[in-house]
Protein backbone atom coordinates (compact mmCIF):
# COMPACT_ATOMS: atom_id res chain seq x y z
CA UNK A 1 0.00 0.00 0.00
CA UNK A 2 1.24 3.51 -0.81
CA UNK A 3 2.55 5.14 2.41
CA UNK A 4 0.79 8.47 1.65
CA UNK A 5 -2.50 6.67 0.96
CA UNK A 6 -2.13 4.82 4.26
CA UNK A 7 -1.46 8.07 6.14
CA UNK A 8 -4.45 9.75 4.54
CA UNK A 9 -6.82 6.84 5.13
CA UNK A 10 -5.70 6.68 8.75
CA UNK A 11 -6.09 10.45 9.25
CA UNK A 12 -9.61 10.35 7.87
CA UNK A 13 -10.48 7.37 10.07
CA UNK A 14 -9.27 9.22 13.14
CA UNK A 15 -11.02 12.38 12.02
CA UNK A 16 -14.18 10.37 12.10
CA UNK A 17 -13.51 8.54 15.31
CA UNK A 18 -11.81 5.32 14.29
CA UNK A 19 -8.41 3.75 13.67
CA UNK A 20 -6.95 1.29 11.19
CA UNK A 21 -6.31 -2.10 12.70
CA UNK A 22 -3.05 -2.79 10.85
CA UNK A 23 -1.19 -0.04 12.68
CA UNK A 24 -2.96 -0.01 16.05
CA UNK A 25 -0.03 -1.60 17.94
CA UNK A 26 2.79 0.65 16.67
CA UNK A 27 3.83 4.24 17.50
CA UNK A 28 1.15 6.70 18.51
CA UNK A 29 -1.37 7.28 15.80
CA UNK A 30 -0.33 10.93 15.65
CA UNK A 31 3.22 9.84 14.78
CA UNK A 32 2.05 7.28 12.23
CA UNK A 33 -0.06 9.94 10.53
CA UNK A 34 2.94 12.14 9.99
CA UNK A 35 2.04 14.73 12.61
CA UNK A 36 0.05 17.92 12.53
CA UNK A 37 0.92 18.94 8.97
CA UNK A 38 -0.32 15.70 7.40
CA UNK A 39 -3.47 15.79 9.51
CA UNK A 40 -4.10 19.43 8.59
CA UNK A 41 -3.81 18.63 4.87
CA UNK A 42 -6.53 15.98 5.06
CA UNK A 43 -8.78 18.18 7.20
CA UNK A 44 -8.32 21.03 4.73
CA UNK A 45 -9.29 18.95 1.69
CA UNK A 46 -12.29 17.30 3.34
CA UNK A 47 -13.59 20.60 4.76
CA UNK A 48 -13.40 22.34 1.37
CA UNK A 49 -15.18 19.44 -0.33
CA UNK A 50 -18.09 19.62 2.12
CA UNK A 51 -18.48 23.38 1.56
CA UNK A 52 -18.72 22.85 -2.20
CA UNK A 53 -21.05 19.84 -1.99
CA UNK A 54 -24.42 20.78 -3.61
CA UNK A 55 -26.50 18.80 -1.11
CA UNK A 56 -24.85 19.73 2.19
CA UNK A 57 -22.81 22.79 1.23
CA UNK A 58 -23.45 26.21 -0.25
CA UNK A 59 -26.52 25.15 -2.26
CA UNK A 60 -28.08 22.88 0.35
CA UNK A 61 -31.85 22.82 0.78
CA UNK A 62 -31.13 22.78 4.53
CA UNK A 63 -31.18 26.50 5.29
CA UNK A 64 -28.86 26.15 8.30
CA UNK A 65 -26.21 24.30 6.28
CA UNK A 66 -26.60 26.68 3.34
CA UNK A 67 -26.23 29.71 5.62
CA UNK A 68 -23.18 28.28 7.38
CA UNK A 69 -21.48 27.48 4.08
CA UNK A 70 -22.19 30.91 2.57
CA UNK A 71 -22.40 33.48 5.38
CA UNK A 72 -19.98 31.95 7.86
CA UNK A 73 -17.04 31.02 5.64
CA UNK A 74 -14.86 33.43 7.60
CA UNK A 75 -15.11 30.81 10.35
CA UNK A 76 -13.89 27.96 8.12
CA UNK A 77 -10.17 28.44 8.88
CA UNK A 78 -10.98 28.23 12.59
CA UNK A 79 -13.10 25.13 12.04
CA UNK A 80 -10.28 23.50 10.12
CA UNK A 81 -7.92 24.39 12.97
CA UNK A 82 -10.31 22.91 15.56
CA UNK A 83 -10.81 19.76 13.49
CA UNK A 84 -7.03 19.42 13.15
CA UNK A 85 -6.55 19.85 16.91
CA UNK A 86 -9.29 17.30 17.56
CA UNK A 87 -7.64 14.71 15.34
CA UNK A 88 -4.19 15.42 16.78
CA UNK A 89 -5.56 15.04 20.32
CA UNK A 90 -7.53 11.87 19.61
CA UNK A 91 -4.52 10.41 17.79
CA UNK A 92 -2.24 10.80 20.81
CA UNK A 93 -0.39 13.90 19.65
CA UNK A 94 0.96 16.72 21.79
CA UNK A 95 -2.00 19.05 21.24
CA UNK A 96 -5.02 19.49 23.51
CA UNK A 97 -8.44 19.91 21.90
CA UNK A 98 -11.02 21.88 23.86
CA UNK A 99 -14.47 21.98 22.27
CA UNK A 100 -16.15 25.34 21.88
CA UNK A 101 -19.46 23.50 22.35
CA UNK A 102 -18.73 20.31 24.31
CA UNK A 103 -21.09 17.40 23.79
CA UNK A 104 -21.77 14.47 26.07
CA UNK A 105 -18.05 13.70 25.94
CA UNK A 106 -15.09 16.09 25.58
CA UNK A 107 -15.00 15.34 21.85
CA UNK A 108 -18.77 14.82 21.38
CA UNK A 109 -20.38 16.22 18.26
CA UNK A 110 -24.06 16.55 19.09
CA UNK A 111 -24.04 20.08 20.56
CA UNK A 112 -21.81 21.53 17.83
CA UNK A 113 -24.13 20.15 15.13
CA UNK A 114 -27.54 20.53 16.85
CA UNK A 115 -28.57 23.87 15.32
CA UNK A 116 -27.62 22.70 11.82
CA UNK A 117 -30.40 20.08 11.99
CA UNK A 118 -28.49 17.66 9.78
CA UNK A 119 -30.84 14.95 8.51
CA UNK A 120 -29.80 11.32 8.21
CA UNK A 121 -29.83 11.74 4.40
CA UNK A 122 -27.56 14.79 4.66
CA UNK A 123 -25.24 12.86 6.94
CA UNK A 124 -25.16 10.10 4.34
CA UNK A 125 -24.22 12.66 1.68
CA UNK A 126 -21.30 13.83 3.81
CA UNK A 127 -20.30 10.17 4.08
CA UNK A 128 -20.51 9.93 0.29
CA UNK A 129 -18.34 13.05 0.03
CA UNK A 130 -15.88 11.35 2.32
CA UNK A 131 -15.94 8.32 0.04
CA UNK A 132 -15.16 10.54 -2.95
CA UNK A 133 -12.32 12.14 -0.99
CA UNK A 134 -10.90 8.70 -0.25
CA UNK A 135 -11.09 7.80 -3.94
CA UNK A 136 -9.31 11.08 -4.77
CA UNK A 137 -6.45 10.03 -2.49
CA UNK A 138 -6.51 6.46 -3.91
CA UNK A 139 -7.17 4.86 -0.54
CA UNK A 140 -7.53 1.06 -0.86
CA UNK A 141 -10.98 -0.52 -0.51
CA UNK A 142 -10.43 -2.09 2.92
CA UNK A 143 -9.29 1.20 4.43
CA UNK A 144 -12.18 3.03 2.78
CA UNK A 145 -14.60 0.56 4.39
CA UNK A 146 -13.02 1.11 7.81
CA UNK A 147 -13.05 4.90 7.46
CA UNK A 148 -16.68 4.97 6.36
CA UNK A 149 -17.68 2.63 9.20
CA UNK A 150 -15.92 4.91 11.69
CA UNK A 151 -17.74 7.90 10.23
CA UNK A 152 -21.08 6.13 10.42
CA UNK A 153 -20.51 5.58 14.15
CA UNK A 154 -21.10 9.34 14.69
CA UNK A 155 -24.38 9.54 12.77
CA UNK A 156 -26.55 9.60 15.89
CA UNK A 157 -24.61 12.50 17.43
CA UNK A 158 -24.54 14.59 14.26
CA UNK A 159 -28.23 14.06 13.43
CA UNK A 160 -29.53 14.48 17.00
CA UNK A 161 -30.69 18.07 16.35
CA UNK A 162 -32.69 17.06 13.28
CA UNK A 163 -34.24 14.09 15.03
CA UNK A 164 -35.22 16.19 18.07
CA UNK A 165 -36.78 18.89 15.87
CA UNK A 166 -38.81 16.35 13.87
CA UNK A 167 -40.50 14.91 16.96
Amino acid sequence: MNHLALQISTVVAVLLGGTTAAYAQQKTLYERLGGAFAIAAVVDHFSDAVVKNPIVGQKSKNSALREWHTKNLSRLPGLKFMRTLWVCNVAGGPFQYTATKPGSTPVGLEVAHRDLKISPAEFDEVAAELGRTLVFFKVPDQEKKEVLAAFAAHKGEVTAGYLAASR
